[in-house]
Order: C-alpha cells, then structure tokens, then sequence
C-alpha cells in the first residue's frame, strides 16, 4: 500500500465506522447533507494546516529527558508514559485556549451547532500548533521504542478525536471514570457558558476531577444545545483572530 495514501484511506475506513455507529445509535438528529459538504471543507483545510505546521513544531529541539535507567524499559510502559505526558498537557493546553486571550484561536473548533464525528475536525492553524506540541513535548519518552508504538499512536489520535465528537448515545459514566466519552465531551460543546470551561480532557477524565473542571453528565438535566451563541466574522474565525 502507498505510504502516502494509509493515513487517508485509515481515516475514511473509521469514518464509516462512525457514521454507521451514529445511524444505529443517533445522540441527536443531524442534518448531514447540510453540513458534511462543510466539514469536507474544513478537514481539507485541516490537512493543508497540519502539513504546514509539522514543518515548525517536529523541528523544536526538545532534550532528550527521558532517564538512561528507562532506556530499556519495554515500549509498552513507554507508551504508557508517553500518553500520561502528552495527555496532561493536552489538558493544559486546552484550558489556555478558553482563556479570553488565546479564545479566538480555538473558537472555530465550537462553531459547529451539531456535532457529529466528522464535526471535531475544525481546528485553526494556531489551535493545531499548540495541540501538536504537546505530542512534540512528550516525543522523547518514546527514546528507542518499538516502530509498531508510532502506528499505534497514529491510529489512536485519529480514532480518539472522531470518538469524542461522535453523535451516539448510550449510558457510559463506568467507561468515564477514566477515559473520556462521546457525551462527556458534548457538555464541553455545550452553548451553555456554565459547560464550557467543564470536561477538557481529551483521552483521560483525571485531569478535569482533580483540577476542578468536571462536570457529571448524569448531571444534565436538559437537552444539550451548540454553537457559539455569537456571530463572528468567518475570516476571523477560520485564521484564529
């Protein structure tokens, strides 16, 4: 198979999966034939600015800081320290990008009105810079790990993104106690500003209990709405300004 052609054809395959989940178990109605043309739009948009910023962010020099004494730990256990990383600063990354600073940079990412798993893929070219790094930050933990990890890795951030935008519905609050969910990151969507700074996480729900952003979904005691409750000019809101 074209090496150059596996990411795209990867994508489209659990896509498929997506779309026949949310048919069979639909969160919410979504007008696809509205929107999807859209999304096409914004992931062509996406894959243009993740080339564009991968030529910066892989070239930072970050030191190698993972101990000699765990050079020969199995790739297992170095995955493991690798998503700790980069999922913590995921998190803190996340929180800066609702601060009233750095918010336009990421508005974008909340415009959709429904979410569905193709609906996450709106991302700025700062909003992607800033997420990349932290992947770029925990890199070196992976020192000498077996090739198979990067597949992994590659596989799990395309799934996990598609997963936590996906329009399904099921009662999964024994799954959250450690990873997030489909509607543990819908409040997050929420046009509600009580929801918006609530549920950051991005893989693990740990991070939101400890630092005072969770919010239970069995909490919600009335049906979830999207947008940015604010109109914005599309220029400013596709470049982050």
């Amino acid at each position: 198979m074209n090496n150059a052609l596996y990411p795209y054809l990867l994508f489209w395959s659990i896509g498929l999966l997506c779309f026949a989940a949310e048919w069979l178990y639909p969160a919410r109605p979504v007008a696809y034939r509205s929107i999807f043309w859209r999304d096409l739009l914004a992931l062509a948009l996406y894959n243009l600015s993740f080339l564009l910023v991968v030529q910066v962010t892989d070239r930072i020099p970050i030191p190698q800081y993972l101990p000699v004494a765990l050079y020969d730990l199995p790739t297992v256990f170095k995955v493991m320290l690798f998503y700790i990383v980069e999922d913590f600063g995921l998190y803190w990354v996340h929180r800066l990008m609702h601060t009233r600073a750095v918010w336009p940079v990421h508005r974008w990412h909340h415009s959709p009105t429904s979410l569905y798993w193709l609906a996450g893929i709106r991302a700025t070219i700062p909003h992607i810079a800033l997420f990349n790094l932290t992947y770029v930050v925990a890199l070196p933990l992976l020192h000498d790990a077996s090739g198979w990890a990067f597949q992994l890795i590659m596989v799990e951030h395309i799934v996990r993104n598609n997963w936590m935008h996906l329009n399904v519905t099921w009662k999964s609050s024994w799954l959250e106690r450690v990873f997030v969910t489909p509607r543990y990151h819908h409040i997050h969507h929420s046009s509600d500003p009580a929801h918006q700074l609530k549920n950051l996480g991005a893989l693990l729900t740990i991070w939101d209990r400890m630092f005072g952003t969770y919010y239970n979904p069995d909490a919600l005691t009335k049906e979830l709405s999207f947008g940015l409750g604010e109109r914005v000019n599309p220029v400013r809101l596709l470049i982050g300004l």
